[in-house]
């Protein structure tokens, strides 16, 4: 018994059989519903293995027989021992092809734990007498040999068949970054020969990392060498597993990448990975975040939860790029109502879907309206009740507003006031204003829309004056929103070019769609933003000719060699800058660093009045000379080519010879206290 017991065979059967049920689980359902008491018995046989081979290697296989009584006196003692204290550790629960440090050190504790109870039973029952003290030791170590060693044999035989599969198939990859991050991915990968990855090498700026091997794949050099490193080596695919890279080194690794002909991914982010939608392995083109100037930057939201939490939110435009990131960002606050007001019926209806799904135990209401259509904003917020309103519907696209003032002017100025007199005459706390940086020195009508909407919500009495509070935040482009140059350039590029840029020294600011929201709902909870106007830092402006560029090179082609780029000349209505402040106003900082507040030195109230009825009428009238005079009256600060159209709308109207163009709708403004 003692030679089957000690002997490599039997040590390679039991290594065997827990293979095979660690492995087999996969494919008899059995062994899975029995495999925790399976594990017992397994565990069961191991210790007195264990105890039996201590004394074996302590007596050269030779046991005195007064010796080999005191074994038998004591093993059910051991056995008992180990047995509890394994379970007080919980060593039946893990998986072993999943098997780390973690479950070692675990494992270390409960015979640790399980050998000093045992030498405490063994002094109370007098029976330590009885054994050499080496045995004690001894079977400590064998034991965890045995139990550590027969896990890592289960994972290397899984591992191992998996490695040999990986090695035969997949496209020859260099990862960017010898980290964590790449360990855990080189790992991944080979466990799954699927994803089509064959790690080749890495590269590491960091001294300390050359000439070392992460799961044996060897650092090949730092970033610095990537060519030299793609070709010798025929990369086919170029992973960045760097959470820490700069945009310049992304994009300078992209650039290198285009010029080879080399496919370029990212690992998918923590919050990805951390919500299940996506794993280690499935790699990801580069997102858009990386072409911003600067890091994306993410606000401490812990006062928005206290502002939102339990309350009624209307979203206006709830299912456009900006209301639908809203909403979604809202929902996780814990309101006690969430109420998605759209005309867009099918964006409307997917973004209800999502939200449900996210969030079964939240109220949500799904209304299609018209923010221009008095009365059924009345029935709306009469029946709702919201504490909160975001007002994110808007016309935003500069070109398209040109070509059709009235509807901007309609939508942007006129659905503005019907909801923040809804929201005034049905005590809603707190109103908040999208707005955009085009509001400042407005050179199209869609931004001089957007002034028009930031002055009447803080500038009309009725408004200043009510217990609601109103506030509007301004920020600049938004990456991969509808109908912004990303979403463009990536159609373009899809369909072989060329990439249109209207020219090559316009410059934008930039957000992501996150931080847009962010800045919202941290300004809606800001004290010191009441009544005012919510400002980002936005970093420096991008070059949209760099853009385009980044984001070609980012798709694994050449800039004007595999891709053309044309330019345009500037739309109807564009600048070649923008600003985020005119000479009327200035900043102040506030108690969130990327956040000021715009000081604004004007006079508003009864000249603002007025200036809204003259553009009521000529919206009334169908002129849009009428539209144009009456638009840029309430902006003086415009710039051409708005303030040029406006002057010579103005010139026109004297003379008697207006343009006009259909309607007959009638707009008015509310008198003081109405």
């Amino acid at each position: 018994m003692s030679n089957l017991l000690g002997s490599p065979a039997g040590l390679r059967s039991m290594a065997g059989s827990s293979a095979a049920l660690e492995l087999g689980s996969e494919l008899h359902p059995l062994l899975l519903r029995y495999r925790r008491a399976i594990l017992v018995a397994l565990h069961l046989l191991l210790v007195p293995l264990a105890y039996r081979l201590a004394f074996e290697l302590r007596f050269d296989f030779a046991i005195p027989g007064k010796v080999l009584r005191a074994f038998w006196l004591t093993l059910p003692l051991l056995i008992l021992v180990r047995l509890g204290t394994f379970a007080v550790f919980r060593v039946y629960r893990g998986w072993w092809r999943h098997v780390g440090m973690y479950d070692l050190v675990e494992l270390v504790k409960a015979l640790a734990v399980g050998s000093g109870l045992f030498v405490a039973g063994l002094y109370l029952t007098g029976e330590i007498r009885l054994l050499p003290r080496s045995i004690l030791v001894l079977e400590w170590g064998i034991a965890l040999l045995c139990f550590g060693g027969i896990r890592f044999g289960v994972r290397w035989l899984r591992e191992g068949r998996a490695m040999a599969v990986g090695s035969r198939a997949g496209k020859r990859t260099l990862i960017v970054g010898a980290g964590p991050t790449a360990a855990s991915l080189i790992r991944q990968v080979r466990l799954e020969p699927e994803s089509g990855i064959y790690p080749v090498g890495l590269v590491d700026d960091d001294p300390a990392s050359q000439r070392l091997r992460i799961h044996s794949v060897p650092v090949l050099g730092t970033t610095a060498d990537l060519r030299r490193i793609i070709a010798m080596h025929r990369i086919r695919l170029v992973v960045a597993a760097t959470p820490s890279a700069t945009r310049e080194e992304m994009q300078r690794i992209a650039s290198k990448c285009a010029d080879l002909d080399v496919e370029l991914k990212v690992v998918p982010s923590i919050c990805e990975l951390l919500d299940g939608t996506a794993k280690l392995s499935q790699l990801r083109a580069v997102p858009v975040e990386e072409l911003l100037g600067r890091r994306p930057i993410s606000l401490e939201l812990s006062r928005v939860k206290e502002d939102l939490g339990g309350k009624v939110v209307l979203v206006t435009g709830g299912a456009g790029s900006i209301g639908s990131e809203l909403a979604r960002q809202v929902a996780e606050f814990g309101p006690e109502r969430l109420i998605l007001l759209e005309q867009a019926e099918s964006p409307l209806y997917y973004t209800n879907l999502d939200l449900r799904k996210a969030h079964p135990e939240l109220q949500i209401v799904p209304v299609i309206a018209d923010v221009t259509d008095p009365d059924r904003l009345e029935r709306i917020f009469a029946e709702h009740r919201p504490d909160y309103v975001f007002h994110a519907a808007a016309y935003k696209h500069v070109p398209m507003m040109e070509a059709n003032p009235s509807e901007a002017i309609r939508n942007n100025v006129f659905g503005t006031l019907n909801v923040a007199e809804c929201a005034r005459r049905h005590g809603v706390e707190k109103m908040v204003l999208i707005s955009t940086d085009k509001a400042v020195h407005p050179s199209s009508v869609m931004g001089a829309t957007k002034r028009v909407a930031e002055r009447l919500i803080l500038g009309l009495p009725e408004f200043v004056n009510s217990r609601t509070e109103f506030r509007a935040v301004r920020f600049g482009n938004v990456l991969g929103s509808d109908g912004s140059v990303v979403p463009l350039f990536k159609r373009q590029i899809a369909a072989g070019g060329p990439v249109t840029v209207t020219d090559p020294d316009v410059t934008r600011y930039f957000m992501t769609i996150p931080e847009a929201v962010q800045l919202v709902l941290e300004a809606a909870a800001l004290p010191e933003a009441g009544r005012r106007i919510a400002m980002l830092d936005m970093g420096k402006p991008v070059r949209i000719l760099e853009l385009a560029e980044n984001l070609i090179r980012l798709s694994g082609l050449e800039p004007y060699t595999q891709m053309p780029i044309v330019f345009t000349g500037l739309r109807p209505g564009e600048k070649l800058h923008e600003e985020l402040m005119s000479e009327l106003e200035s900043t102040v900082p506030t108690a969130v660093e990327k956040i000021r507040i715009v000081c604004v030195g004007e006079e508003v109230g009864a000249l603002l009045r007025l200036g809204l009825e003259q553009l009521g009428r000529a919206l009334a009238s169908g002129s849009n000379d009428a539209q144009l005079a009456a638009l840029c009256a309430l902006v003086p600060e415009c710039v051409p080519p708005l303030r040029t159209a406006g002057e010579e709308a103005a010139r026109r109207i004297a003379a008697g010879t207006p343009i006009a163009s259909a309607g007959s709708r009638r707009y008015r403004v509310a008198a003081d206290g109405a």
